[in-house]
């Protein structure tokens, strides 16, 4: 799933420099399985569909739907699906702007709207009250969920329930065993007090990747430095330590205003045959995609051009939020394993 930019959104200024950024996701994603695209709009809906055809891409791969929006990070406004003995449910958290920080109305209403069009199946849908971004957390797949303190107990977002109770609430709705909790991890620039997506990831259930950091002089430096701690203490289910991947540090991006902006590698997107990696126009770049692509031998490596998202706080996993195939409507699809 896409939310594609649009001259209301936080892309307004830049929104000629950042559509070519959606269509290269697009296109990267379309050809290799579904792609749901909502868009603000029927005209936009019409040309982006008119656009990835000219590109080649399957036209059994592309559903559209229209939906407003005030932003286009679908990771944190789209909805978390589960499989249940192979049947969905599709969990539609409330969001409220990363801890009311941007205005949130409509991207809280994309999910129902969707339901209420027949894109996604309204019978499955459930709506859990409890505020959570899909990039908050990060999942092995075989129990384990993992997270940072800074994100999920920020008071700007579930004030009246303790740590405990957001685990509980984790564990039941989304199937995990345990969740590990990072206290430390900082990307200067990052707006949603600590994403896990741009701080540390699962690449099987015995292996992390991390955003490690070698610039002493950077302001999350000590933070990063005590995060990579954490990951070295953590242990498996079955009581490993885990394999750590460290990837490598990007050198400084700023804005026009001169603020920096929070370039990460570990803000990867693993899609069906591929793994989409962020590039920032910087040497360590392939360096990056190369330690990523050990840690997924059986998949191509794509790497985005990201400098213009990182503009507006986030990269490419940010942008993007996957589905089983069965959780959404359109004609069936020919995936690649």
């Amino acid at each position: 799933m896409l939310t594609w930019p649009h001259a209301n959104s936080s892309w307004g200024p830049t929104l000629a420099a950042v559509e070519p950024v959606f269509f290269a996701l697009a296109i990267a994603i379309a050809r290799r399985e579904a792609l749901l695209v909502v868009c603000p709009d029927e005209g936009k809906a019409a040309a982006v569909k008119a656009a990835l055809l000219g590109s080649g891409i399957d036209a059994g791969h592309i559903v559209t739907a229209v939906a407003e929006s005030n932003d286009t990070w679908a990771r944190d406004h789209g909805p978390i699906t589960v499989l249940d003995d192979g049947e969905p449910r599709i969990l539609d958290f409330r969001f409220n702007g990363w801890g009311n920080k941007y205005a949130f109305d409509a991207d809280n209403a994309i999910n129902g709207s969707l339901a209420s069009q027949g894109v996604l199946d309204a019978a499955v849908i459930e709506t859990p009250d409890l505020v959570l971004e899909g990039g908050s957390i990060d999942s092995d797949g075989a129990g384990s969920l993992l997270t940072t303190t800074s994100c999920l107990l920020n008071p700007q977002r579930n004030p009246d329930k303790s740590g405990q109770e957001i685990e509980q609430s984790l564990c039941e709705l989304l199937g995990a065993r345990r969740v590990l909790w990072l206290e430390h991890g900082e990307i200067e620039g990052d707006d949603t007090d600590g994403h896990i997506d741009m701080l540390a990831r699962f690449s099987d259930s015995g292996t992390l990747l991390y955003q490690s950091c070698d610039e002493p002089e950077y302001s999350g430096f000590e933070s990063l430095q005590s995060m990579q701690a954490e990951l070295q203490a953590l242990r498996t289910l079955d009581n490993r330590p885990y394999q750590l991947v460290p990837l490598p540090w990007p050198g400084p991006r700023f804005a026009p205003d001169g603020a920096r902006m929070p370039a990460s590698y570990a803000n990867f997107l693993v899609i069906n045959g591929a793994v989409l990696v962020p590039s920032y126009n910087d040497p360590a770049d392939d360096a990056a995609a190369a330690q990523i692509q050990r840690c997924f031998p059986g998949r191509d490596i794509v790497q985005i051009d990201c400098l213009p998202l990182i503009e507006q706080h986030g990269s490419l996993h940010c942008l993007t939020m996957q589905f089983p195939h069965v959780a959404v409507a359109g004609p069936p699809i020919k995936e690649k394993s």
